[in-house]
């Protein structure tokens, strides 16, 4: 009887996004383990693993997304299973990291929820995190354990680089805030196109005021570039203000579509000619004016990666 070794793997993914977890494990030539997820009278969550994972790489695909607590548990839950049934490591792949917005104490008696998140992963028995565009970079430190961030940039660069209808020489890449500069300049310098940043401040929270804008939009596509939209009212008040400056045409580019509340309705009835999303989080009906672009090569190439012991941020220069 042969003794089940490292290069032998599964993947199982949880109920947040599954269109998304079968385009991953078909690029990589695998399938979904079977699994069953439900739950009890009461609403606790139960987890089945109807096959063998002993000694086997574990993979399991889940985003922190809408609802966001069910996701979060259900995904420790898989965790923990697959710990007590012998994995011989178990990766978590997260599209969309959630609870990453309080990543600091920025006034008296704030939770740092992104830590608690990253100890509760850990805690539960994960090994390496896989995710995309965190919210800021500095949650990859909250963990003891591997963590590959990867940047979606990439996917977009490729995206409108194959647009016929937009013109590179006419667009400029714009950050919606100072602390998404990095962010929009990796993508402006894909593009080789200009930058420009939207100087603004936040009075609370979901709430923005445009203070000024840095650099020249003026008779310029503007494709802004950000890591989330979740109410879409930053995303509106922004491209307000770069039309004032004279932009001719506005795209709003972000990885993790939210879309809390109304957001979809408002971001279709906006000033905004097209909003470019990933799949990170499912959605089943999108407006007119919504286009979703997937990550799933993305993410599929990086489990290549890691199986093999290749890099994953070359994927990125």
């Amino acid at each position: 009887m042969s003794i089940v070794g490292r290069s032998e793997m599964k993947v199982f993914s949880g109920n947040s996004n599954l269109p998304l977890a079968q385009k991953i494990v078909e690029y990589i030539g695998s399938r979904l383990g079977d699994c069953e997820l439900s739950k009890f009278a009461n609403g606790e969550i139960n987890v089945r693993i109807n096959e063998t994972v002993r000694g086997y790489d574990v993979y399991v695909i889940q985003s922190i997304s809408e609802p966001v607590n069910d996701n979060l548990m259900e995904l420790l839950i898989m965790i923990d299973a697959l710990k007590r049934a012998s994995s011989g490591s178990i990766s978590v792949i997260i599209p969309h990291y959630g609870y990453a917005r309080q990543d600091r104490k920025a006034k008296g008696r704030d939770p740092i929820s992104a830590k608690l998140v990253a100890n509760l992963l850990t805690s539960a028995g994960a090994d390496r995190i896989v995710t995309i565009d965190l919210h800021s970079e500095q949650i990859q430190g909250f963990f003891d354990i591997p963590v590959d961030n990867l940047w979606s940039f990439p996917v977009f660069a490729e995206h409108f680089s194959n647009c016929k209808d937009i013109d590179l020489n006419d667009v400029v890449v714009v950050s919606p805030d100072v602390g998404g500069v990095k962010r929009a300049r990796k993508f402006a310098e894909k593009l080789s196109t200009p930058l420009a940043i939207l100087d603004k401040r936040r009075p609370k929270d979901n709430v923005a005021e445009i203070v000024n804008v840095i650099g020249d939009v003026r008779d310029k596509t503007c494709i802004m570039f950000d890591d989330m939209i979740d109410t879409g009212g930053s995303l509106i008040e922004s491209s307000q203000a770069l039309e004032k400056n004279g932009a001719k045409k506005i795209i709003a580019c972000a990885t993790h579509g939210i879309l809390s509340k109304d957001a979809k309705e408002r971001l279709q009835k906006s000033n905004i000619h097209k909003v470019i999303i990933t799949d990170s989080i499912k959605h089943n009906d999108l407006p007119e004016k919504f286009e979703v672009l997937s990550v799933a090569p993305l993410f599929g190439e990086a489990v290549v990666r890691i199986r093999k012991n290749l890099s994953v941020s070359i994927l990125f220069k």
